[in-house]
């Protein structure tokens, strides 16, 4: 499957060493100001090469707007848009032709197909997730006209763990760190990890403020449900939790409920979600990024023949694809949001009769 959304869906197309990346939008309804400027900026906050704590590969991103937009307004059919490859490197791969790389998808996607592009993964490659940045940039210029925002950053790299969640900070720290106090540390856990061939994993948190109160169907395509979907559909996320997560199955329901008084809750551990549903609290989620695979460690696997081989790794890789991964989760978490706002508008016949007075 490479589409997602129920009324506001979206497909995406490309491989990390095709021509290009894109994706078709389809279901924003029509007047909405598409600001271009807005979604390059959104794709160069994910775009790789911008630091050594990246990967070397550089790519523009240029985002190219096919269709669905006219005079700067979206026109309510498909908008289509397409991001091209500059910088492939095709030839690092060569000594992976027929070699399955360990932590990869090569094993499952050749299993499955009986073919593979071993060229940086195809298909599975994170390169693909440039186009869902794209897609979301527009969720994002629809959602704020209703005053709902999307944030994100790194909450924690290589078990070091952020006390504080400064989300203005971490959009101009160049790992997104939630934490100035953790930062340094977790910049030189990724450093360490690269120097070593190495990688490590990451946490992004993300937190969604002002979604209405009941966003969300029940019992089949709650809220939550969908943004966990959305989360662990991305390339190397391992788990997810909405508000205390984890935490929840240690703790007695006393200490857990959230109190409601009238002017709203007293605490926030179900994450803004109740039932499948926004209760009017912030959203909040935790996506756990497993380490990157691609690592330049020798490493014992088979070919596709089952023939064991020791091998290593050449290329450009993320030594923590969770830095650049939690610009993807925001992305994610506005498509939801957009999708779930046009579901929601005929839930009862006060807003159809709005609608149509």
């Amino acid at each position: 499957m490479n589409s997602f959304g129920y009324k506001l869906r979206y497909t995406t197309f490309g491989e990390s060493h095709g021509k290009a990346i894109g994706c078709v939008l389809d279901g924003l309804p029509a007047g909405l100001t598409i600001d271009e400027e807005y979604i390059q900026s959104e794709l160069d906050r994910r775009k790789p090469g911008k630091s050594e704590f990246e990967t070397a590969r550089k790519e523009a991103d240029k985002v190219e707007i096919l269709s669905g937009v006219f005079e700067g307004k979206s026109t309510g059919t498909p908008i289509a848009m397409i991001i091209y490859n500059t910088n492939q490197k095709s030839k690092d791969y060569s000594n992976i032709k027929d070699v399955f790389r360990p932590g990869h998808a090569d094993f499952t996607y050749f299993h499955k197909y009986g073919i593979r592009d071993y060229r940086g993964g195809g298909r599975s490659s994170a390169r693909e997730t440039a186009a869902r940045v794209a897609a979301g940039a527009v969720a994002k210029l629809m959602i704020r006209e209703l005053g709902i925002e999307v944030l994100s950053g790194i909450s924690e790299v290589a078990g070091i763990k952020s006390e504080t969640y400064d989300f203005e900070r971490a959009k101009n720290s160049i790992i997104y760190a939630l934490d100035v106090n953790k930062e340094e540390a977790q910049k030189a856990a990724i450093l360490e990890a690269k120097n070593r061939h190495d990688s490590v994993g990451g946490v992004s948190r993300v937190v969604i403020k002002g979604a209405p109160i009941g966003l969300g169907q029940p019992l089949y395509y709650k809220l939550d449900g969908v943004l966990a979907d959305a989360m662990m559909g991305l390339n190397a996320v391992k788990a997810v939790e909405i508000g205390d997560g984890c935490m929840s199955a240690a703790s007695h329901g006393s200490e857990n409920n959230d109190a409601i008084r009238a002017n709203g809750f007293e605490s926030n551990h179900a994450g803004g979600i109740l039932g499948g549903m926004s209760n009017g609290e912030d959203i909040i989620l935790n996506v756990y990024f497993k380490p990157t695979p691609s690592i330049f460690q020798e490493q014992h696997t088979v070919t596709t023949d089952n023939e064991e081989v020791d091998f290593s790794l050449k290329g450009r890789h993320d030594p923590c694809v969770a830095i650049r991964g939690t610009v993807v989760c925001e992305a994610m978490a506005a498509l939801v949001i957009a999708d779930m706002l046009l579901l929601n508008m005929g839930s009862n016949m006060e807003g159809v009769r709005k609608y149509y007075s």
